[in-house]
Parts: structure tokens; sequence; C-alpha cells
């Protein structure tokens, strides 16, 4: 029998319907884009990275697009707002993807994932060499294409687990099924 794993998700009340119509929910583009707005797409770019890299770890359902954000401890695990639901699952723990919070802030950010502190201080010097205040200008810039590259490829430090930037720690799973949910926090 296969080790299976605590986790929380918070999302949107809807996701009950979904449920229950559907017995698995999914996350779709819309969900983001209603979700984040104006930033959303600069989160389709770093969830499409996220998507093809956690796909190598945890194979991907062919009709999901995006992962569905958890919690690995209930003492980390986000806190109901209006509008939404906390669902307890029971999963497989293989179907969990675990990452570093902090390193995950930094890919979100479209900063650099450094190995260590000297290895963040020197990557600073090189920006500030460029006349660069931060990463995500040094991404964003069309005048950068050599910085931007060394920041995708920091990036893959995220599912690195031999080294931690924080004692925080949150996952990923790419699906939700009914059979799963074990409570529902509303």
């Amino acid at each position: 029998m296969k080790e299976k794993i605590r986790i929380w998700t918070r999302q949107d009340k809807n996701i009950l319907d979904v449920l229950e119509k559907e017995q698995r929910y999914i996350v779709k583009r819309e969900y983001i884009e209603n979700k984040l707005e104006n930033c959303a797409k600069y989160y389709f770019e770093v969830y499409s990275w996220y998507t093809m890299k956690a796909s190598e770890i945890v194979p991907i359902p062919n009709d999901v697009k995006y992962p569905i954000w958890v919690s690995i401890t209930p003492d980390f695990m986000l806190q109901r707002t209006p509008g939404t639901v906390i669902l307890e699952l029971l999963v497989d723990k293989d179907l969990v993807i675990v990452t570093d919070t902090e390193k995950w802030g930094r890919v979100v950010n479209l900063w650099y994932v450094p190995l260590s502190k000297e290895d963040e201080e020197e990557y600073d010097k090189k920006l500030n060499n460029y006349g660069i205040s931060n990463c995500s200008n040094a991404y964003i810039s069309g005048f950068y294409p050599h910085l931007k590259s060394e920041i995708i490829k920091s990036w893959s430090r995220l599912f690195d687990n031999s080294y931690s930037l924080s004692n925080l720690k949150q996952g990923t799973i790419w699906e939700v099924k009914k059979e799963w949910v074990q409570k529902v926090i509303r």
C-alpha cells in the first residue's frame, strides 16, 4: 500500500460543485485569470515553466495545464477568506511535489535562485555591474538575454531538496479527486 500524506488547499467555494458534478477538479486558465487579473501574464509564463519541469517528477494527466497549490502542514495552511473553502485531502505521497517556499517566491518574482548566500551575493554583484537593481529587471528587459537564461536555469534548483533557503515548504498536485477529500472547512 502506498504511503499517504495529509495536505490542505484553499480554493474558491465553487470547487465543491465541480467535485460533486465531475468527481475531480483541475485548474483552468480562466480561474487564474479571474484570480490574478493584471498579473496573470507573468504567472502563466512561470506556471508553464513549472508545469514542464514538475511533470518530469510527477506525471501530469493529459488534460491538466496548471498545478494546484497545497499546504503540507496544518501550521502553514492558508486560512479561509470570503468565498473560499479549505479542503483537507489524503493523497498518495508520491503525487505531491514538495518545494521550498523561499525558492518558489524567487521563481514567481522572476529572480535568480541561488545555491548559497555567497552565490546570491556574487549574482547581485554581477547585476550591479550591468546597472541592474534587481533580477526581475534582468528577466523582463530584452537587453540581457544571457542573464534571463541564467535566471531561468537557476529555477531548476526549486526541485533540489538537498538544500533550502527557508524552513517553509509547500506542495503542488495536478488534480483533486473527490475521494481524497477528508474534510471541508467552510
